[in-house]
């Protein structure tokens, strides 16, 4: 359920109480701990998080009018959602991030970079908040641009097949 709010505020504002409360408390978690020079707003109809296009100027591939995406924060119809780019993108930090939830005694409903939460008290809130903050800026265009080539490669590999 993607919203048509523009801004931030607004899409706490078309929120009910309870998931405004929830989703404030989890977006407070990731703006303490969001790396130097990325930035929130709103990004594929929920809160995102992601380094602007005057840091990171070609944007996302799929389409570079929007900045690169870092993190997102959503209100589904059944659950809510944050997602975290760099997990899916680096398996290393995927697995640290499900180890330590279950050290945690976290038993989460994540795919590959998204995970699902009822309540706040669902989520592994301290790790969370150390993941959003592990890779600065530059670390994060490096390992997308990595993850990019590696594509590229592999188009270019099947072509040739």
């Amino acid at each position: 359920m993607q919203s048509k709010a523009t801004t931030v505020k607004e899409y706490l504002e078309e929120l009910p109480e309870d998931r405004r409360t929830a989703i404030n408390k989890v977006r407070q978690v990731i703006k303490k701990n969001l790396p130097k020079g990325m930035a929130e707003g709103m990004q594929y109809g929920m809160i995102g998080y992601f380094i602007p296009h005057k840091i990171y100027p070609p944007g996302y591939h799929c389409d570079p009018k929007q900045p690169l995406p870092f993190a997102g924060l959503a209100s589904q119809k059944g659950h809510m959602s944050f997602y975290l780019c760099t997990l899916y993108q680096n398996p290393v930090l995927e697995t640290w991030f499900r180890e330590r939830a279950a050290e945690a005694g976290k038993k989460l409903d994540m795919g590959k970079g998204c995970i699902r939460f009822k309540k706040p008290e669902d989520l592994p809130l301290e790790i969370l908040a150390e993941a959003v903050g592990r890779m600065s800026v530059e670390q994060v265009v490096s390992n997308y641009e990595q993850q990019l080539e590696q594509a590229r490669q592999a188009r270019q590999a099947k072509k040739k097949k």
